[in-house]
């Protein structure tokens, strides 16, 4: 499984704002530390308002902000808010589960739920204020 590179630049655009503390930053800043497209960072700043991570000003002096503390978004929720779901397999997935006719008797379905359960609680453990200043378990992944 890979991260699209739209979860990734969503963290990247997150972890600027956190650095901003609570000042506006516009997109074209946002694209100049970022080296993403101002075009791809409006189409990834849209799930991150939807999904309560960023707020957003209009006019001249608009931009956008974090919603939460850094503290208060996880990766989960970022990967939440670009991805869905974080199931590993269609069958993890509680709605499209309830249409496999083989669910009750899948004798795999039960790893790929742990499994996607792990990542989700790995993801949920770590918050946008632990990439500002990573604690040495997960520096040592740099």
């Amino acid at each position: 499984m890979k991260l699209s590179a739209r979860s990734r630049y969503a963290t990247r655009i997150l972890v600027i704002l956190a650095e901003n503390k609570g000042t506006v930053v516009n997109t074209t800043s946002l694209s100049e530390q970022t080296g993403i497209s101002v075009q791809f960072i409006e189409q990834i700043i849209r799930p991150l308002k939807q999904g309560g991570l960023v707020t957003s000003t209009r006019g001249v002096t608009g931009g956008h902000t974090l919603a939460n503390p850094p503290s208060g978004i996880s990766l989960g929720d970022v990967v939440r808010a670009i991805e869905g779901p974080i199931d590993l397999t269609q069958c993890c997935d509680g709605e499209a589960a309830a249409l496999c006719p083989r669910k009750q008797e899948c004798p795999t379905r039960p790893a790929w739920l742990q499994v996607s359960g792990i990542l989700e609680n790995a993801l949920d453990n770590i918050s946008i204020a632990d990439l500002l200043t990573p604690p040495p378990h997960l520096a040592a992944f740099a």
